[in-house]
């Protein structure tokens, strides 16, 4: 249900509906990707890798320091190009709304409202998006984070796909953490 609070001014204004996010396990996260999870050293590779689609542009591997966004959303966007793998540095718990890669071949597709997940991504595991699944975040309040960033050299500038929630929906959206 949406609640309209009312502004200075008399106009109405949509609070954010809550998308409870849950603690990240490898089977909830299937549907949008794979955690990336320490392993032995020498472990030689298989089935508990990342399966990366880097081969439409030059990689890029960065790590990119983000100021606290919050846990507000009102877009949520996706790369229909390459796979993108992102990881907190220092150990930090995150949190990210996603919705599955459907029609990634369609430039103008859009996820479903009730397809939109909330996880808790725990600081010692990375997260491997698949191609074309929608995504807001990494989100987290307190202090600044870096992040270790997979993705393409040009995918912010050719490969950025938005989906503007609160143009379509009518609100925006705010992950809320497991309790």
């Amino acid at each position: 249900m949406l609640v309209t609070v009312t502004e200075a001014g008399g106009k109405g204004a949509a609070l954010p509906q809550p998308v409870f996010a849950a603690p990240v396990t490898p089977e909830a996260f299937a549907p949008f990707g794979e955690l990336i999870q320490a392993t032995e050293s020498e472990m030689p590779f298989g089935a508990g890798d990342a399966l990366l689609d880097l081969a439409r542009g030059q990689p890029r591997l960065y790590i990119m320091k983000l100021a606290p966004p919050g846990l507000v959303f009102r877009q949520i966007t996706r790369h229909r190009q390459v796979t993108q793998c992102l990881g907190a540095l220092g150990g930090k718990s995150w949190l990210l709304a996603v919705a599955p890669p459907h029609d990634v071949d369609d430039p103008a597709a859009e996820p479903a409202l009730e397809d939109i997940r909330g996880f808790l991504m725990p600081g010692d595991v990375a997260i491997k998006l698949h191609r074309g699944t929608w995504h807001a975040g990494p989100l987290f309040e307190g202090e600044a984070i870096a992040f270790l960033n997979l993705e393409l050299s040009d995918t912010n500038e050719r490969d950025h796909h938005d989906s503007h929630l609160d143009r379509r929906f009518g609100h925006a959206f705010r992950l809320v953490p497991p309790a």
